[in-house]
């Protein structure tokens, strides 16, 4: 039996969330699900069509971007999660997707403010968006250089508080502290960012959602003086 058969089933079963979710299409996006006692992790293989994956179709890599078990080659996102579970040491899945209105605020360039109490309740700022790489950068080693722009955009900010970014041009990433977790961030941030497309249309003026609204909303699910929910659950 493989030592890498429990990360390469939930990689498997976290990818199968995505099209479900309806933030993929066709080959579109990855989730990747990081061991870190043995500093690997399995990712969905590259340009395999979701109906056609298998667990077994994970691919295992290590931070330097080598294969360790697998047919396929991994995912052309691989490098970003790499530069991003070097970085960010409390995660251990990562999610990119193509999902419609997250890639539209990021080819906007913008981040996705809070307008809301339904943002508010899962962050307390906006979705930030990164700057647009730099033709350096671009032409060099891309995928790492996007693992790099994301890092230096939270070089002021918490990962763990926002565990969601826009990459300026391009989509969504989101992480967690399981690749369950992070599929969760995708599916929120998606939501989000259908909610602040509509809400800016109806209204183009609409301001930022006022300051005691969103510590309200944010306090009461986060924190030590928490109260949403069931104790104990």
């Amino acid at each position: 039996m493989s030592a890498y058969k429990n990360i390469k089933i939930k990689a498997f079963e976290c990818n199968m969330e995505l099209p479900k979710r309806g933030l993929v299409f066709y080959t579109f996006g990855n989730v990747s699900c990081f061991d870190r006692e043995m500093g690997v992790f399995a990712i969905k293989p590259s340009g395999v069509p979701y109906t056609d994956l298998k667990p077994d179709d994970m691919v295992v890599v290590d931070l330097e971007d080598n294969i360790v078990e697998g047919n396929f080659k991994p995912s052309s996102d691989t490098k970003t999660h790499a530069v991003l579970y070097k970085h960010f040491p409390k995660i251990g899945g990562i999610v990119h997707t193509h999902s419609t209105y997250a890639v539209a605020w990021a080819q906007a360039m913008l981040p996705i403010p809070i307008l809301g109490t339904t943002h508010a309740d899962h962050l307390a700022t906006d979705i930030p968006c990164t700057e647009v790489m730099s033709d350096r950068a671009i032409e060099g080693d891309y995928e790492n250089e996007t693992g790099e722009l994301i890092v230096e955009t939270f070089k002021e900010l918490s990962y763990e508080d926002i565990p969601m970014v826009l990459v300026a041009c391009h989509g969504p990433f989101t992480w967690g502290a399981t690749p369950e977790k992070a599929v969760y961030h995708s599916a929120v941030l998606e939501e989000l960012a259908k909610m602040a497309y509509l809400t800016t249309h109806i209204n183009t003026g609409v301001p930022r959602l006022k300051e005691t609204l969103i510590r309200k909303h944010y306090n009461r699910k986060h924190g030590v003086d928490a109260y949403y929910g069931q104790n104990g659950v």
